[in-house]
């Protein structure tokens, strides 16, 4: 395997529909046992060593945390009583998974109600508890993705160093499913008219925000992105490196597709790159007080 790793889209495509759900149905367990925090910090997950974890989880006088590990194959489930589950991940339907997550919580005492709709997925939103339709599973596309997801969250990281505003955690949403870190200016946004409570909480500060997105049928190709809200007027314009990144008007925001990086002498400066000109293009034209907010040493 390479150092980033091919993806093709449509090889892995009916895995990612599956792994997507699957996701959901953790998620929306942290989701549902943690306070919100500002702009629902609370329902991520985070990139381990071995796949992607919710941290911990507090429950009445305990605390547990899932794991999917994508190098086992196997969501782990431990309990701060010393008890510990694995449920395999294998080629099964979601409702399956759905029905073994929620009977391993009740033989381990933890109680928890979910709402099943999935969430952001543009079609074929089956309910979590009834989705018998997607049930694949390749273990090698599962560890490529993650190992992108790894690779990425480190340059993230870098990226995020340089920043002393208030910045985002490098994380994993599990609705929108990507990876990403987001840069405030410390001042409110206007209001969005129309909006519902998710995007007024997510987006009531100005931000500069950078992804990586494993596409869907929206765009059928993994790729990074970068985008600002409330969009500064000329953003779309503006020179933004590497050559081959590119406005995409539907999807408003910058796109770089995975395998320019990937093929790059230097993936991560490559990457780094793209974050930086892209958050240049934002703070500037939006009038950020950059020297306040990030660090010149």
């Amino acid at each position: 395997m390479t150092r980033w790793p091919e993806l093709p889209f449509d090889a892995w495509n009916d895995t990612r529909e599956t792994l997507h759900r699957w996701t959901q149905v953790v998620g929306k367990i942290r989701m549902e046992l943690t306070p919100l925090v500002n702009h629902w910090w609370n329902v991520p997950f985070y990139v381990t060593a071995r796949g992607l974890t919710t941290s911990r989880i507090p429950y009445l006088d305990r605390w547990f945390d899932m794991e999917f590990d994508f190098l086992s194959h196997v969501l782990r489930i431990r309990v701060s009583d010393g008890s510990q589950r694995d449920i395999p991940l294998k080629p099964r339907s979601v409702a399956d998974l759905h029905d073994e997550v929620f009977a391993v919580l009740k033989s381990m005492n933890i109680e928890c109600t979910i709402w099943t709709t999935p969430v952001e997925i543009p079609e074929n939103a089956i309910p979590l508890d009834a989705d018998v339709r997607h049930h694949a599973y390749d273990r090698e596309a599962v560890e490529r993705f993650w190992r992108i997801l790894a690779l990425t969250d480190a340059v993230f990281t870098r990226f995020r160093a340089r920043f002393i505003g208030k910045c985002s955690p490098v994380h994993f949403f599990w609705g929108s499913f990507d990876l990403s870190v987001t840069r405030f200016s410390g001042r409110p946004a206007p209001p969005r008219p129309g909006a519902d409570s998710i995007t007024r909480e997510a987006y009531s500060h100005e931000v500069s925000s950078i992804g990586f997105w494993p596409g869907d049928e929206r765009l059928t190709t993994p790729t990074f992105f970068s985008y600002a809200a409330p969009e500064p007027e000329g953003f779309r314009k503006a020179n933004i490196t590497p050559a081959a990144a590119y406005y995409h008007e539907k999807l408003g925001g910058f796109y770089l597709h995975y395998d320019e990086v990937r093929r790059a002498a230097s993936p991560e400066e490559l990457l780094l790159d793209f974050c930086q000109s892209t958050y240049d293009a934002a703070a500037d034209l939006a009038k950020w007080d950059r020297d306040a907010l990030e660090r010149r040493s």
